[in-house]
């Protein structure tokens, strides 16, 4: 029987429900005897702004109900113990993972960031614990956290995967939060989304930007997290007007940052600005796939071109598809650290680097319609603004059939029943649809999802509620007692 002796679970059911899971059984797996460090971190709804981090727009994020948890205690085995129980459609299911925490020793199988990460995909059916274990090593190496003994940790999450609502930042995350408090590292929140981006970059190997992390670190109970990815300055959150309301719908067509076209339209962007660059005269330097480009103008991000400076001067200048191996030998390579230009691949350079040009604008629009004026938020401007955003995802080649008939769903309702704008979200490639209508817009939002279930067979999950991120809950220490 475990009870809690620091912390308070602010009157959040699924927060209630972890504590008593461990009292049902799942607390089997740790020592009644030693504090349990418990986090919380919700998945996200990408508003508006996506793909367009990695080019330093600014982004809008409202952090969802659906949370993950992670429960960490230290131990005398040397040893990391994780055990994942993951939240599916018909049940529960429990995967484990062990390995010895000498691994992450100097000289250890995994110990820098590329062992680490050739560690973890050497077998596929253990990739998962990356994303818990690789925290670890980042804080480790970057904050000199002493791994000393071991560690059990116990991942329970309703944030499902491959939705796009970002199930790995929230665990990563609450692994962050947990490990900090459980071995004595200060990690303001913004430290720890931008660690947890490194692990998820480094590690697991996925080339994501830094919202996520951010939205499941910072993020406010029914407040839009603002984001200038520049490279991740807070601004103040964007209350969503009374009146108003988000949701989330799930295609059922599965999502993954660490896709094919995601890092090829990722690429693509970094291709465009290496070519606007060299049409601006901006110094350059390097080669092997690899360069810097000393840039007093644009601080080395598309976002921050004027839509209309980048129609005017650079778009019909680049090609609209290339192949890295004709980009290599003329350009040599991208700023960008994390993802790689395929000489045999073609690439959608002027699409991709339109897209976030584009984005940043509507996103500061938007965020500036949602503040309001005498006239209210005008939902049917912001809902065009979200049309425009997934006609972009489109051109770039992250559409999808699933999430191209939920917005045109979203659409054909329009506002005579209450629903405004529709758009792919995060990675895009399949994943969930945020739609924006009225408050009272829900048995609407519901007839979406029973279209699209009679058109497809497959039941939307649909995501309707907000709470706080990791910082705003705070950690749960735990200790058992007798019962």
């Amino acid at each position: 029987m475990f009870s809690i002796v620091h912390g308070s679970t602010h009157g959040l059911p699924d927060a209630e429900a972890f504590v008593e899971s461990l009292d049902a059984g799942a607390g089997a797996f740790f020592d009644e005897g030693a504090e349990i460090f418990v986090a919380r971190a919700p998945g996200r709804l990408d508003v508006m702004g996506g793909i367009a981090d990695y080019s330093g727009s600014l982004v809008l994020q409202l952090p969802l109900r659906e949370a993950a948890f992670v429960a960490l205690q230290r131990d005398d085995s040397r040893a990391l113990r994780i055990v994942s129980l993951r939240r599916e459609r018909g049940g529960e299911r429990a995967d484990s993972f062990e390995m010895p925490l000498a691994d992450f020793d100097e000289g250890g199988a995994a110990s820098d960031y590329a062992a680490a990460r050739a560690y973890f995909r050497r077998d596929p059916s253990r990739h998962w614990a990356s994303y818990v274990a690789g925290v670890l090593l980042v804080l480790k190496r970057e904050r000199g956290a002493r791994l000393e003994g071991g560690a059990r940790v116990l991942v329970s999450s309703s944030v499902p995967e491959g939705k796009g609502v970002s199930s790995s930042a929230a665990v990563e995350v609450a692994t962050a939060t947990a490990a900090a408090a459980a071995f004595r590292v200060d990690l303001p929140p913004r430290e720890a989304a931008l660690l947890c981006q490194r692990a998820e970059n480094l590690v697991a190997g996925a080339p994501c930007g830094v919202m996520d992390q951010m939205t499941a670190a910072c993020g406010e109970a029914g407040r839009l997290l603002a984001l200038l990815c520049q490279p991740a300055e807070l601004l103040e959150g964007v209350a969503v007007p009374e009146g108003l309301s988000f949701w989330g719908l799930d295609s059922g067509v599965r999502h993954a940052v660490a896709g094919a076209d995601y890092g090829a339209v990722r690429a693509a962007a970094f291709m465009g600005y290496r070519i606007v660059a060299e049409l601006a005269g901006l110094d350059v330097r390097g080669e092997g796939g690899r360069v810097r480009v000393e840039d007093p103008r644009w601080g080395g991000r598309l976002a921050n071109l004027s839509p209309s400076e980048f129609e005017q001067r650079y778009a019909r200048r680049l090609p609209a598809t290339m192949t890295g191996g004709e980009f290599l030998s003329r350009y040599g390579g991208i700023t960008d650290d994390v993802t790689r230009v395929e000489p045999g691949r073609a690439y959608p350079v002027r699409a991709a680097a339109r897209h976030p040009v584009h984005e940043h604008f509507r996103v500061r629009a938007f965020a500036e319609l949602l503040k309001g004026d005498a006239a209210g938020p005008r939902p049917e401007l912001l809902g065009e603004l979200m049309f425009q955003s997934h006609a972009s995802y489109t051109a770039c080649g992250l559409g999808s059939e699933g999430t191209d008939l939920l917005v045109g769903l979203a659409r054909e309702a329009g506002r005579g029943r209450g629903l405004y704008g529709a758009k792919i979200t995060g990675g895009g490639g399949g994943g969930t649809v945020a739609v924006l209508g009225d408050a009272g817009a829900g048995a609407a939002v519901s007839e979406v999802a029973a279209r699209y279930a009679a058109a497809t067979g497959y039941d939307p999950q649909v995501f309707a509620a907000s709470s706080p991120g990791a910082a705003r809950f705070g950690v749960l220490k735990l200790r058992g007692r007798a019962g």
